[in-house]
């Protein structure tokens, strides 16, 4: 995974990139009838019921804008709220706190629907070992929004991009040749830029499982759309050898099931690409 300072980074990107998007050369609305020093104070409220997500990230939208600005938080990222609650309170210029409201918002409703999917899914393991994780069916842009609301949620990041881990999907594994090949490829790669990146590789069948087996070195195997009796079958062959995976379509229905197979994680690109926004609003007060 990426270190804390790239991640930290990816923030500031965002916010900068938002903001430029947002106000431009200026929030003339807000320019035009409120001074430049008026003093101004917001409340988040909460319009809804779910996992709040995003609390730390408005600080740094606010701060961003303005570091006088105070805010207090009510309630931190990852709590469970409800209709009528105050997330929290931001005192300061008037016009950098309508500067940075849509942003706030925008992230905010839309990492707190993924913390709460995610925490559903979650809920749904409980007591099987099994954990979630993500995928990069993400957002463009706001990569890093989403997969920090899926860690509040209580799930598991996979891979970054593409750039912090290897994995050998099937058309990787096609235009190389097979299993194999893609395989020593990729080790005589890593060898040649002296990298030690973690390596996966996706299984269409159990024949492509036994092949990936006789390779030394997997971090871990993604039985992809195997059935359950199938997953059991590979779970069972792969042993300790090395981690497993199960994804393709596994939704609240099937989830449990799956990883009662004794998988290690399932990874769902419906927890960033099919949720419904939170509904909350920031209010003067």
């Amino acid at each position: 995974m990426i270190s804390v300072q790239q991640f930290q980074k990816e923030l500031e990107i965002i916010i900068s990139n938002s903001l430029r998007e947002d106000v431009g050369e200026g929030d003339h609305s807000s320019l035009a009838c409120i001074p430049s020093d008026a003093q101004g104070k917001a409340k988040l409220l909460v319009k809804d019921e779910g996992i709040i997500a995003g609390i730390e990230f408005a600080r740094m939208v606010f701060h961003s804008l303005d570091p006088e600005t105070e805010f207090e938080a009510l309630i931190s990222d990852g709590d469970k709220v409800k209709n009528g609650d105050v997330a929290f309170y931001i005192t300061g210029k008037s016009q950098s706190i309508l500067k940075g409201e849509r942003l706030v918002l925008n992230a905010m409703q839309r990492m707190s629907a993924i913390a709460t999917k995610t925490n559903y899914f979650v809920k749904l393991l409980e007591g099987t070992g099994t954990k979630i994780l993500d995928t990069r069916k993400t957002t463009p842009g706001i990569r890093a929004l989403e997969k920090w609301a899926v860690k509040i949620g209580g799930g598991e990041n996979h891979r970054f991009a593409l750039y912090d881990m290897i994995m050998l999907k099937d058309n990787h594994i096609d235009f190389a040749g097979g299993i194999t090949k893609a395989i020593d490829k990729t080790k005589a790669y890593l060898k040649s830029i002296g990298k030690n990146l973690k390596i996966i590789v996706e299984a269409r069948d159990l024949k492509e499982v036994e092949e990936i087996l006789l390779s030394d070195g997997i971090y871990r195997i993604l039985l992809d759309n195997f059935s359950f009796e199938d997953t059991k079958l590979a779970v069972e062959m792969i042993g300790d050898r090395c981690l497993t995976e199960s994804s393709g379509g596994i939704n609240e229905q099937t989830i449990r099931e799956y990883a009662l197979c004794g998988v290690d994680f399932i990874s769902s690109g419906a927890l960033t690409h099919s949720v419904y926004n939170m509904d909350l609003s920031l209010k003067a007060v």
